[in-house]
């Protein structure tokens, strides 16, 4: 079972839609059971940083998820502000995040001819071999909607990157952590693959 985490923040109804649309079990829990007894988590979100981390705690999720993902493991999917969160810091809000991944979280720093937030569909480039773009139809695009990207201070955990002024990291990959800047839950065919591709993993 694929597990979505509410925290309550977040499109959680368009991923769990998109997992039935592929005839994935897919729950939508804060249950500290349903995470531990889940085959595969996913953490989702829009929103702002400092409230998505605000709520985590509050729900008293984040020594269970350090748990699951740390120790244990557990093959973890951050969507947009959920890959946001398992950095270790963001500019939006001067909060500290998860600390799962080296790397921080920036606002886009571009010329008044591109507006912020980023919106709209992308290509990504991917710079890796995984599991989750194993397959991928060429040249794949993505939806996108974010105003602060994902800075990776390690190369070989970027998995893959797109443009918006300048080249930011779309996903990253470490050991069982994938995060991903846009939404494969909005990305139709692509997103269909990328999101099928995690239910293998």
């Amino acid at each position: 079972m694929v597990l979505i985490i509410d925290y309550k923040i977040g499109n959680l109804l368009s991923v769990q839609n998109m997992f039935k649309y592929l005839g994935v079990d897919a729950k939508i829990s804060a249950s500290l059971n349903d995470i531990k007894n889940a085959d595969k988590l996913i953490l989702p979100g829009v929103g702002h940083f400092k409230t998505g981390m605000e709520n985590l705690i509050q729900a008293n999720l984040v020594d269970i998820l350090n748990e699951e993902v740390l120790i244990k493991k557990k093959t973890i999917l951050g969507i947009c502000l959920g890959m946001q969160l398992m950095t270790k810091h963001s500019e939006e809000g001067n909060c500290n995040g998860l600390g799962w991944i080296d790397a921080s979280t920036q606002k886009f720093q571009i010329s008044d001819t591109l507006k912020v937030p980023h919106m709209g569909w992308n290509e990504v480039s991917y710079k890796k071999d995984a599991l989750l773009n194993e397959d991928i139809s060429a040249d794949p695009r993505y939806y996108f909607v974010h105003s602060y990207h994902v800075q990776c201070n390690q190369k070989s955990d970027v998995l893959g990157t797109s443009t918006y002024g300048y080249e930011f990291v779309a996903a990253f990959q470490h050991e069982n952590i994938y995060g991903v800047q846009f939404h494969p839950e909005k990305s139709h065919k692509y997103g269909m693959e990328f999101l099928r591709n995690f239910n293998k993993i």
